[in-house]
C-alpha cells in the first residue's frame, strides 16, 4: 500500500538524519538559525493568537455560568482550556501552517534546483546537515512557545474578565489555584515536544522528496501542512488516551 511506501521512507530519512554531523561548528551556525526561523519569528502570531483566545474564553464561560455556577469557574476554566488543550495543540498546529510549509518549500526548492543532490555529491549527508536542526530546533523551541502562550492566554482572560465587570480579580485568582494539578502542565509540555518533532519531521519528508518544479514545491508545502495536523491530531487523541486515563 502506498502509505506504507511512504512511512518506509519517512523512517528511513529520520535514520539518515540522526547521524552525527560531518561539520559541528556549521550544525551549530545552522541549528541556531532555525531556533530564530522556528521559535523567534513566531513569537508575534502565539501572542496575539494566545491573548485573543484567553479573552475570548473568559468572555465565553462568563456568558455561559449565567451567574449560576461560582464566579471563580471563570478562571479556572480559562486556566484548563489554555493549559490542557489550546496552547499545547492549537499552537503547534498554527506553527505546522507557519513553520511546516517554510520548511517544506525550503528543502523542495533545494530539491529541484539540485543542491541536495550537490550536497550527496560532495559526500555530505543532506539529511543530517539539512534535517536534523530543524528537528532539534522544534523540539527545544516549540514548548517555550507554548508556555507563552498559556501565560498569556491566562493573564489575558484576567485582564478582560476584570475589565469588563464579569469577574474580580481575586474571584479569577482563586478559580486558577482551584484544583491545579503540576501533572497538566507536564502533560501538556509532553505534548509539545512530540507536536515540535511531528511538524518538523514530517514537513521535511515532504520538501526533501519533492520533484518536478516550482509547482510541485507548493503542492509539497501544502501536503506538509496538511498531513503535519492530521497526525498532530491523531497523535493528541492518543497521548491523551495514554497519560490522562
Amino acid at each position: 500500500m502506498r502509505w506504507m511506501f511512504h512511512v518506509g521512507r519517512y523512517m528511513q530519512l529520520l535514520t539518515k538524519s540522526f547521524r552525527k554531523p560531518e561539520k559541528g561548528r556549521m550544525f551549530r551556525d545552522l541549528f541556531v538559525q532555525e531556533l530564530e526561523s522556528i521559535g523567534i519569528q513566531s513569537v508575534g502570531i502565539v501572542a496575539l493568537l494566545s491573548l485573543f483566545m484567553g479573552a475570548v474564553i473568559c468572555l465565553q464561560t462568563a456568558h455561559q455560568i449565567g451567574g449560576w455556577i461560582p464566579a471563580y469557574t471563570i478562571g479556572f476554566t480559562v486556566r484548563q482550556t489554555m493549559i490542557l488543550e489550546f496552547s499545547p495543540t492549537l499552537i503547534p498546529v498554527i506553527l505546522a501552517g507557519k513553520v511546516g510549509s517554510n520548511i517544506a518549500s525550503q528543502l523542495g526548492s533545494m530539491r529541484v534546483t539540485e543542491e541536495i543532490d550537490a550536497l550527496e555529491i560532495m559526500g555530505v549527508n543532506s539529511a543530517s546537515h539539512l534535517i536534523l536542526p530543524k528537528i532539534l530546533a522544534g523540539v527545544l523551541i516549540v514548548p517555550f512557545l507554548v508556555i507563552l502562550s498559556m501565560v498569556l492566554g491566562v493573564g489575558a482572560g484576567a485582564w478582560i474578565g476584570v475589565a469588563t465587570g464579569v469577574s474580580t480579580l481575586a474571584d479569577f485568582e482563586y478559580g486558577m489555584q482551584v484544583d491545579f494539578r503540576v501533572f497538566d502542565v507536564s502533560y501538556a509540555l509532553i505534548k509539545t515536544v512530540i507536536f515540535g518533532f511531528i511538524l518538523t519531521s514530517v514537513s521535511a519528508y515532504h520538501g526533501y522528496y519533492a520533484s518536478g518544479g516550482p509547482i510541485e514545491v507548493g503542492r509539497s508545502s501544502t501536503r506538509a501542512v496538511v498531513w503535519s495536523v492530521v497526525i498532530i491530531m491523531v497523535s493528541n487523541l492518543i497521548i491523551t488516551q495514554m497519560l490522562l486515563n
